[in-house]
């Protein structure tokens, strides 16, 4: 009880003075650190372990520390909390070192002998494909092979007048959230409790429950001030989680497990790099009747959460473009690579790259503009999508490109460009039309079944109760504003603490754009009802669950109907300039006009859409990151380049209001919008400026002179 008040007086402390603690701020009497043994080798099997005498009050937590499932509970539950008889990745955790003194934990750590047998690795998809080699997961190595089909693509290419193919890759990029992981574990009364960083409170808590065996009243988890998270706090926390509350519950004492940043980059989860294949029939008017798509993800050595990444970018692989004929497959093969598991986007990123940059290639081909030869193909209300579902809203693309194109002044630039190649500076423009399915895909949202509640207090405030966590991105101010506006309160009368599961209901993780949309509409719904009530005295409760609007309709077996309840649309365009010289990019103007529903708060909308822009320019140029026989060769801050603020372009945005009738006072989705679109817009405008195909981002200097020493042979 004493260590839950003291967790308590940090957060009042926050309220107070308005400094935010972290949980690597939290300080317990009595608490013991923990640092984790992680393999060296890519894939071995570990045939003996060698631990000092340790001093007292010092232990060791592995494997045989876990109560009764050693596996993180998630889709496919493959991937050990402690390695066991192998490993299979560099970084994987084997076990902890726990004890009182910071530095006599490390030491202690340096002095353990691991002996590896080396078994033979895959690093590439290629080498996962080729079967040459023995797999990691299963007899195929894949963690997932999808295909799905819209109308009758054979018949159209049997047909094509010409057929263009294009094959596009993207890299790994790390989140760099502004906080490492980090867990705190307390074990009183016979319940464990964790404290720590993290967007799914519930993912925890249903992976502790299984890895302890335990009855859930027995496990609690709570979210403290999260310092980012882009995805890379969607489920790797549960495997932190655990370390900390089996070794809380071994030694009987407080346990804090914190990544400092350099483990935090070598041992975490990252984006699914991807191999993006495109085949397109036209018809003899130069019409597109047709598309195939195979879509390849290297999804590391666990599965993690990468069936639902594939099928996220599976399903917006058409981008925002009506074609009647689809067929696309998309695989995740297994490698001996740091696991890779949900970034900003979720999938779509990769996808709508390749898309984007092939419709780009495809009008080049042709002759004609890009944008207006993409315009020909957006997508409008009552058009089916490439799983054959139905777009139920207006679309309001044409609209939104026209503006940028007045923003941005791009046809003037993107002929005056074509022609002026000076000797100290070559300039582009790229435009990228995109979307973004709002929610969970496919029959997610049903599963969940998100709930949330109301609760007016004896004191006369209102407090909001639901799983979703602030981590940056604004839900404390937007879902409050909705709250406090439905009920014609002021926003200080609504109160809404950081979830902790043993007060508040599982109304889903904080991930794939569904804050707002889903629990935000939710909470517009119990709002309502409690004003209706406000007259009954004492303490009032409202409760709703999440049910789709009457006319999704989707098969989970066949990928076919509605993937998303709605969609978020977005156009850019970005100005570059190259040096024809080092072949250094700067992005120098980002312009984009988007349709995210009714903004609620402008201040938080215009943030997350700047935020998600530079992120996204980023992914597209200097987020290089390369692995060597399994190893990350870029490991810090220093050598895994982020854009700073002199990085950042200018930026400018508009907003098209476009209400979504079942959305919170007609919000849509937002957070991962800005960084699904930007960077075709980006790989598009180098590609203007040196008259060359950009493929593969990030667009590097060496790339891009070993693409231009090519075109010049």
């Amino acid at each position: 009880m004493e260590i839950s008040k003291a967790i308590r007086r940090v957060d009042n402390d926050e309220k107070v003075s308005g400094i935010a603690k972290f949980i690597a701020d939290v300080k317990l009497e009595g608490m013991l650190y923990a640092k984790t043994l992680r393999s060296t080798r890519p894939r071995a099997r570990i045939k003996s372990i060698k631990i000092p005498k340790l001093p007292n009050g010092y232990f060791i937590v592995d494997k045989n520390d876990v109560p009764a499932n050693n596996r993180v509970k998630l889709i496919f539950t493959d991937q050990p909390f402690f390695a066991e008889d192998v490993v299979n990745y560099i970084g994987e955790p084997i076990l902890l070192v726990v004890g009182p003194d910071k530095a006599k934990v490390l030491e202690i750590l340096e002095q353990i002998e691991v002996e590896y047998e080396d078994l033979e690795p895959i690093f590439t998809i290629e080498d996962a494909e080729s079967g040459t080699k023995p797999p990691i997961f299963g007899d195929d190595n894949l963690f997932a092979d999808y295909e799905f089909t819209k109308g009758d693509p054979d018949a159209a290419f049997a047909r094509a007048y010409r057929i263009i193919e294009g094959e596009y890759r993207t890299g790994i990029q790390e989140h760099i959230y502004l906080e490492p992981q980090g867990m705190l574990a307390t074990y009183e009364d016979g319940t464990v409790t964790v404290y720590g960083s993290m967007q799914c409170p519930f993912y925890v808590k249903n992976a502790l429950v299984y890895a302890l065996g335990w009855p859930e009243d027995r496990v609690r988890v709570v979210q403290t001030t999260t310092g980012g998270g882009f995805g890379g706090k969607e489920d790797y926390p549960s495997l932190i989680a655990g370390h900390a509350a089996f070794a809380a519950i071994k030694t009987g004492r407080p346990v804090q497990l914190i990544l400092d940043r350099t483990e935090d980059i070598e041992a975490t989860t990252k984006r699914h790099p991807s191999i993006i294949r495109h085949r397109t029939a036209l018809d003899a008017s130069g019409r597109i009747i047709a598309m195939e798509i195979d879509i390849k993800l290297d999804g590391g050595a666990y599965a993690t959460l990468s069936p639902v990444v594939l099928q996220r970018s599976m399903f917006v692989s058409t981008g925002p473009y009506h074609i009647p004929n689809v067929r696309v497959r998309g695989r995740a093969y297994a490698t001996n690579n740091v696991p890779r598991t949900a970034f900003r986007g979720f999938g779509a990123p990769q996808s709508i790259f390749a898309v984007e940059m092939h419709m780009t290639n495809i009008a080049e081909a042709l002759g004609e503009n890009p944008i207006d030869f993409k315009m020909r193909y957006f997508l409008k209300k009552g058009d089916d999508t490439a799983t054959g579902g139905s777009v139920h809203t207006d679309v309001k693309l044409d609209e939104m490109t026209r503006q940028v194109i007045e923003m941005s002044n791009f046809y003037e630039k993107f002929e005056r460009f074509r022609k002026e190649k000076g000797d100290t500076v070559l300039r582009g423009i790229g435009f990228s039309a995109f979307l973004h399915g709002c929610g969970f895909t496919g029959k997610g949202e049903e599963v969940i079944k998100a709930t949330a509640k109301l609760r007016r207090r004896d004191d006369g405030k209102v407090e909001i109760l639901v799983s979703s966590v602030e981590i940056g991105q604004g839900a404390q101010t937007t879902l409050r504003k909705i709250v406090a506006f439905a009920l014609g309160i002021p926003m200080e009368d609504v109160v809404y603490e950081n979830p902790d599961t043993s007060r508040v209901p599982d109304s889903g993780p904080t991930v794939a754009s569904r804050t707002v949309i889903i629990v935000g509409g939710l909470l517009e719904q119990a709002a309502k009802e409690l004003k209706a009530r406000w007259n009954e005295s004492g303490e009032i409760e409202v409760i709703k669950t999440y049910r789709h609007p009457e006319y999704v309709r989707w098969d989970d077996e066949k990928f076919v109907g509605d993937a998303y309840p709605e969609y978020s649309w977005g156009v850019n365009v970005a100005e570059v300039e190259v040096d024809p010289v080092t072949f250094e990019v700067r992005v120098k103007k980002v312009w984009g006009v988007y349709d995210v529903g009714t903004p609620l708060d402008e201040r938080v909308v215009r943030g997350q859409l700047e935020g998600g822009i530079v992120q996204a320019v980023g992914y597209a140029t200097i987020e290089v990151m390369e692995s060597k026989n399994g190893k990350l060769m870029q490991n810090t801050i220093t050598d895994y380049i982020i854009p700073t603020s002199i990085d950042a372009p200018e930026i400018e945005t508009r907003l098209v209001v476009s209400p979504y009738p079942y959305g919170p006072f007609g919000a849509k989705c937002l957070g991962e919008l800005p960084m699904v679109g930007c960077a075709p817009a980006v790989a598009a405008a180098i590609q203007h400026a040196l008259g060359l195909k950009v493929d593969e981002i990030p667009a590097r200097p060496e790339l891009l002179l070993k693409k231009w020493l090519e075109k010049s042979r």
